[in-house]
């Protein structure tokens, strides 16, 4: 396994754009940036970077290294903290928190706020993770809880649920289709569509409901996720089924929310490592989590099922 130090120049690098940035960053010479950088490279066995006009960048497999080095040093810097925590003798009032991206704004935020206000020294990290990492990275990353969107299943983990919500569509002001309340599924067929990436749960939930009458998605723009995916709709590039959470903290100008029939049930889940008992704080968080998600769902069910939709 590469040393940790050279991890360390790595992420410094990207972080600073430039191999003399690292060395500041490190508290090194450049060249001494340099070596610890080469000498990774050399130690993987693949190119990490690209040399253009004398000046480093990452290809393609570096960036994917990058993404796991930079797990196993958040991993090590916790480590680092909790060491330096023991030896003074501190109360341990930090938490690590995997989430995913769109509940970071939608559920997490305003728990984490009152916490901050009645924990004094309470601190946390908080670090997005996509429901197709978690399983495959559960071995190798420390943290206290999570929330994600199930299915969720390993032997490691224990999962709670946290609240339902469903599946909006969402559609630019100015779509014929934004003046129902309603929208169901024969309304889409020949529509241009805005879809998430081809392994997410609503694009798999959306193709099937497709297939089951016989017809194909017209789907005319693909984004990375939930976010992108609303900012385009309210670009007035098609029309998207979201996850209302994520359309809501999108910040897509342009753009309304509709109920969607058939009805796509979105459960979200509260997860532990199953090996260690959670602390008073853990504890504490995540009742704040569940209730401002809650909270939130149902005010987002009542706002479509009322006599004006969302917007």
């Amino acid at each position: 396994m590469p040393k940790i130090r050279s991890l360390d120049a790595l992420r410094a690098f990207v972080e600073g754009g430039s191999v003399s940035s690292a060395a500041v960053r490190l508290g090194l010479t450049q060249p001494q940036a340099g070596r610890l950088l080469a000498g990774l490279e050399a130690e993987l066995g693949f190119a990490l970077f690209t040399r253009e006009n004398r000046r480093l960048a990452l290809t393609p497999e570096g960036w994917r290294f990058y993404g796991q080095a930079e797990r196993v040093l958040a991993g090590h810097d916790g480590l680092t903290r909790l060491a330096r925590e023991i030896r003074q003798g501190h109360q341990d009032n930090h938490l690590r928190v995997l989430t995913a991206p769109q509940a970071t704004h939608a559920v997490l935020g305003e728990a984490l706020v009152t916490m901050a206000r009645l924990v004094p020294g309470f601190t946390a990290t908080i670090e997005g993770r996509a429901r197709l990492d978690i399983e495959a990275l559960v071995e190798q990353e420390h943290f206290d809880l999570g929330v994600t969107v199930p299915p969720l299943s390993h032997p490691r983990l224990k999962v709670e649920p946290l609240c339902e919500t469903e599946a909006v569509l969402v559609l630019p002001k100015a779509h014929p289709l934004a003046r129902r309340r309603q929208i169901g599924l024969m309304d889409l067929v020949g529509q241009d569509l805005i879809a998430t990436h081809p392994r997410s749960l609503l694009r798999q939930r959306l193709q099937q409901l497709f297939r089951d009458i016989d017809q194909e998605p017209r789907i005319r723009f693909e984004a990375l996720n939930g976010t992108i995916a609303c900012q385009l709709v309210g670009l007035g590039l098609g029309i998207g089924l979201a996850d209302p959470f994520v359309a809501r903290s999108s910040g897509a100008a342009g753009m309304v929310m509709r109920r969607f029939e058939p009805t796509i049930p979105l459960p979200y889940g509260l997860f532990y490592p199953a090996w260690q008992k959670q602390s008073e704080i853990a504890v504490q968080l995540a009742g704040l989590i569940r209730d401002t998600a809650q909270h939130r769902a149902a005010a987002i069910m009542r706002s479509l099922r009322g006599p004006a939709a969302s917007r």
